[in-house]
């Protein structure tokens, strides 16, 4: 590509001959196109497939029970499929810049990021067909992470840069979810559904979670307190990071204590109280922080939005364990999704859009697209949180909430996913 002398940009004659049209091998110019084109694909499957089960569970048409609890196939899929992909396009795009290394060749990462992808493909057909079929794509999915895994921590032990808390952190969180995804897979083996759903939930927290706290602790500004600083709060991403490890671990001390009647009140209320008070905290922070700063900017207030939902999905958590001490368990899945879509869903919507534009040569902004999704995001996670309230209205609700999801998850893909197939507009490379 012939570029004018003294400047970054191509030259006009070389733009006008650029090809744009979408072609396969375009998504192997960089890790992000790859990994996010994948997690499209996921994302945009395993949402029709979850509001095909929600309306046929409403209209009463049955539906195959399969071979794997259709909730454990949705929660796997949601913790364990797109998430990884995501996290995997930033940190090969991102990662080498954090750490000033050289990055890893995008075809050396096309191997386990399309197993990956296709391990939780398997693992979806595989659900309504056999137990094994479901375990192997498990299987499959697990062996990707571990090696997605193995390949940043080389980009780590390779870095002499000074500042590596937080990619030290991201890489953390990838083993405790590579190590729950190969309990999960154990545990479909030997049939225990319940010992899967704790795997899950502590890769939400130990995985998911942290990630999403880690990177938006040093990109955003909402995790940082007022005031000059140098460098990163390190006092924020401990508080963050030690709650969502805290999380991860109460998953397991819940299922103990599950035997032991007499402390399991005790613990629940403990539990809960610190969950109310990290999540006010985290509120009473959010709300002085729009107090002094300008949030007219619509990806901006995309951003505050999801650190919000952060804090209020704490506070119903806590909530949710004095409602399950009075005989109201599914509560929990309330609080469980006011995280799930609330926090960690807008705050992927945000972070992918703006990283696939600035890296498509795009404006960084939210367009009337984008902010109409993010607001049909929050009127879904709103419907999911009132179903799990119960009443003769919460099989709508969650079939509404289900289908609002689908249409977000596909409308979404197929943007973004002809972007990552095309070059760039601008000419330059990425």
């Amino acid at each position: 590509m012939p570029v004018k002398p003294g400047s970054a940009k191509p030259a006009p004659e070389a733009l006008a001959g650029l090809d744009l049209r979408w072609h396969p091998r375009h998504l192997l110019l960089a890790p992000h196109r790859l990994a996010f084109f994948l997690a499209m694909v996921l994302l945009a499957a395993s949402g029709l497939w979850w509001a095909w089960v929600q309306v046929s569970q409403l209209s009463n048409v049955a539906v195959h029970a399969g071979a794997v609890p259709v909730s454990l196939t949705h929660a796997a899929l949601m913790v364990f499929g797109f998430f990884p992909l995501f996290f995997s396009g930033f940190l090969f795009t991102a990662g080498p810049k954090w750490l000033r290394v050289e990055p890893r060749p995008v075809r050396a990462l096309r191997a386990p990021l399309t197993l990956l992808a296709g391990g939780w493909l398997v693992w979806l057909g595989g659900a309504h067909a056999s137990r094994a079929a479901a375990c192997a794509g498990a299987v499959l999915a697990c062996t990707a992470m571990a090696w997605i895994s193995v390949s940043f921590w080389r980009l780590l032990l390779c870095s002499r840069a000074q500042d590596q808390k937080h990619a030290r952190m991201v890489g953390v969180a990838f083993v405790v979810g590579t190590g729950c995804a190969a309990g999960l897979a154990a545990s479909v083996a030997l049939g225990e559904w319940g010992l899967a759903r704790h795997f899950v939930l502590s890769a939400l927290w130990g995985f998911a979670a942290l990630v999403f706290v880690t990177v938006a602790h040093r990109m955003l500004p909402f995790f940082s307190p007022p005031g000059p600083h140098e460098g990163h709060p390190w006092g924020a991403l401990a508080l963050l990071a030690g709650a969502a490890g805290f999380e991860a671990l109460a998953v397991w001390v819940d299922a103990v204590l599950a035997a032991a009647t007499e402390w399991v009140g005790a613990w629940t209320l403990l539990h809960g109280v610190l969950e109310l008070a990290l999540g006010s905290v985290l509120l009473w922070r959010a709300w002085g922080w729009a107090k002094r700063q300008s949030l007219h900017n619509r990806l901006l207030r995309m951003f505050y939005l999801g650190f919000a939902w952060l804090g209020l999905a704490f506070v119903l958590h806590g909530v949710a364990r004095g409602a399950a001490l009075l005989g109201h368990p599914q509560w929990q899945l309330g609080a469980l999704h006011a995280l799930t879509m609330g926090c960690l869903a807008s705050l992927m919507l945000a972070m992918v859009t703006r990283v696939s534009c600035g890296n498509s040569g795009r404006s960084q902004v939210a367009d009337s697209v984008l902010w109409a999704l993010f607001n049909l995001l929050q009127l879904a996670t709103v419907l999911r949180v009132a179903a799990a309230l119960g009443g003769s209205a919460a099989p709508a609700l969650l079939a509404l909430a289900a289908m609002l999801w689908a249409t977000i998850s596909l409308v979404w893909a197929l943007r973004l996913g002809s972007w990552y197939g095309r070059l760039r507009p601008d000419g330059r490379a990425g």
